[in-house]
């Protein structure tokens, strides 16, 4: 924020999301909204309602939902964010312990969409690391809110932020660079996959048909692809399981799509509605 006052001054605007998970979380989007007020910023506190669940996983997918429709209100165009080196280097490490593919071990881009809506989303801080923010606020007279989520060991962020600390070998700002290289490798792989959907994917009424013609990673790609398109919103991992029952002749059904070989090839459509 401070230094898009610095680029930008008068040209953005500021949000604050409360998830009110703890006590303190209004007090700390006041403190915020204070320190836009010193600085001339439109500020807005976004009251949010966390779903039942994995809780950062629920929190983020309601922060970004709220900030959408914030963006909506106010007429806004782009979304930026604060993420830096060492969030992204956090990031990969975690896919890397999932067994993440290469879209995973990418990381956080540069550019990309708000979830859940066509928003434009920036992260311009990702070349930064968090000790050089944290002295750019402290020069500015500022104390940060030290939120005690990012210190608890239930979170496997958390888990890995702590590993990474104590492991001095482990340069974050390289970690950062290689998820930017594996980005542009995965942008090639989008175009291979393209390709492979406009030969070899053919729409039959409701159904999809793929004539497998590309190396593994593209077919798993355009299943996963096949798959969004009836609706399904599948995971890397259950899209490479199914994968490899149609490569041994099985049939599968995964986010509410039957997926079978047949002599023409993989044959996929939008599973039924069951009877009651």
């Amino acid at each position: 924020m401070l230094l898009m006052h610095a680029a930008y001054p008068g040209e953005f605007e500021v949000a604050s999301v409360d998830h009110g998970l703890r006590a303190e979380s209004a007090a700390e989007c006041r403190f915020v909204a204070g320190v836009c007020d010193d600085l001339g910023i439109a500020h807005t506190t976004l009251a949010v309602k966390v779903r039942a669940g994995n809780i950062q996983s629920q929190a983020r997918a309601a922060r970004y939902r709220a900030l959408a429709s914030w963006m909506d209100e106010n007429g806004l165009s782009v979304l930026a964010t604060a993420h830096h080196a060492d969030d992204q280097a956090e990031t990969i490490l975690m896919r890397l312990n999932r067994g993440s593919g290469l879209s995973g071990l990418a990381g956080v881009r540069p550019v990309g969409k708000v979830p859940g809506s066509g928003h434009r989303l920036i992260r311009p801080l990702l070349g930064w690391r968090k000790a050089d923010l944290a002295q750019l606020v402290a020069d500015f007279g500022i104390e940060p809110v030290a939120d005690p989520s990012n210190s608890d060991d239930r979170f496997d962020r958390v888990r890995i932020r702590k590993a990474l600390a104590e492991s001095d070998w482990i340069d974050a700002a390289s970690l950062a660079q290689s998820a930017s290289n594996l980005a542009d490798a995965k942008e090639a792989l989008d175009w291979m996959v393209e390709c492979e959907w406009d030969r070899q994917v053919e729409r039959r009424d409701d159904t999809l048909l793929y004539v497998p013609q590309a190396p593994r990673a593209i077919r798993l790609a355009v299943l996963e692809r096949a798959i969004i398109e009836f609706g399904g919103e599948p995971r890397g991992g259950d899209v490479a399981k199914l994968l490899d029952t149609l490569e041994h002749g099985g049939s599968g059904n995964l986010a509410g799509v039957l997926a079978s070989v047949t002599k023409d090839g993989w044959r996929l459509r939008r599973e039924p509605p069951r009877r009651h």
